[in-house]
């Protein structure tokens, strides 16, 4: 089996014993007896494609452990708790209807990784889960843990945000940068979710924009905020060089 890196939860000994899981279970063709390999599950965020999907699978396994009961708990629960500044709510209709799978997917898409399995662990224990929701947050802890050195010093970088470009800069860039929208579609999905992008596309101005935009940065890990430095040099290159030799 190929090392991507980052231990996923079932290599970490959570699960139906590795990638490997009975054809007859819910997601394969009913009525078979024999195994087959999963296939592996699409990260939908910038940045280390294995650890963005195993923190997917983590989600997903502690969803899959819940009872039919105990997920309608978790997604009633789930419309109350209080959310970080910046972010929505999933709307009832459609989460209501979601399986476990949909509904991981849409907590990923809507929160991103690190907020996304924070709140999951969150809901999990305000529902009584708490040994799932400890053991949710043990598993994606190792999973980092286990990446290799230069994945390491990047997440050690986003513990001192100070010394990201992005921080450095923050005054000049929400003074100086013209294009806001054009950093914005480059972000969209990406490390904003549909109301944060809509959030900072209602501001009057490019540097009340950018102000807004720099409102969501203390829930960014270092990946979210090169997605934002690529961005800029995409769309502002003369201004980053400035920058860069200032």
């Amino acid at each position: 089996m190929a090392y991507s890196g980052t231990l996923c939860p079932r290599e970490l000994g959570w699960g139906k014993g590795g990638n490997w899981e009975k054809a007859g279970s819910s997601r394969s063709r009913p009525g078979a007896n024999f195994l087959v390999r999963r296939q592996p599950r699409r990260a939908t965020a910038a940045g280390d494609p294995g650890a963005m999907g195993c923190t997917r699978d983590a989600i997903l396994d502690a969803l899959e452990n819940l009872t039919p009961e105990e997920l309608k708990k978790f997604k009633l629960k789930l419309l109350s708790v209080p959310l970080r500044e910046g972010y929505g709510r999933i709307p009832r209709g459609p989460l209501l209807s979601m399986d476990a799978m949909d509904l991981t997917d849409k907590l990923v898409s809507s929160y991103l990784e690190e907020y996304g399995v924070e709140l999951t662990a969150l809901v999990l224990r305000e529902i009584g889960m708490k040994e799932l929701s400890e053991r949710l947050l043990e598993v994606t802890r190792k999973g980092h843990a286990a990446a290799p050195a230069g994945i390491k010093a990047s997440h050690q970088t986003a513990a001192n945000p100070a010394s990201h470009f992005v921080d450095q800069h923050r005054a000049a860039l929400i003074a100086r940068v013209t294009d806001v929208d054009g950093v914005l579609d480059v972000l969209y999905g990406k490390v904003l979710t549909e109301e944060q992008y809509q959030a900072v596309r209602v501001e009057s101005t490019n540097p009340l924009k950018m102000r807004k935009l720099f409102s969501f940065a203390p829930s960014w890990n270092v990946t979210c905020k090169d997605a934002l430095l690529q961005a800029l040099r995409d769309t502002q290159p003369y201004l980053v060089a400035d920058l860069e030799q200032s």
